[in-house]
């Protein structure tokens, strides 16, 4: 049975995910305040690197790569609305 305190590796994990997760749903809001209907935007967005990199780092650093099951169970009972 999996524990709710995550351990520091596990942590770091979910932070950095949360992290990518907040940067991504920036990237893709872009200029949309909510006054009317979005454009798409002229050019693609983008993720820096480095914050997809951080992300994958840390999910290797907790053992959890290839084990996204158990990495979201984490995530959803430390942030739920993520």
């Amino acid at each position: 049975m999996p524990t709710a305190v995550l351990t520091d590796r596990e942590r770091t994990a979910v932070q950095a995910y949360l992290r990518l997760l907040h940067t991504v749903r920036a990237a893709f809001a872009g200029d949309d305040h909510g006054c009317g209907p979005a454009e798409p935007p002229a050019v693609p967005p983008a993720v820096p690197p480095s914050v997809l990199a951080e992300a994958e780092a840390a999910l290797e650093g907790a053992g959890l790569a290839g084990n996204e099951e158990e990495f979201f169970r984490m995530v959803r009972e430390w942030h739920p609305g993520a």
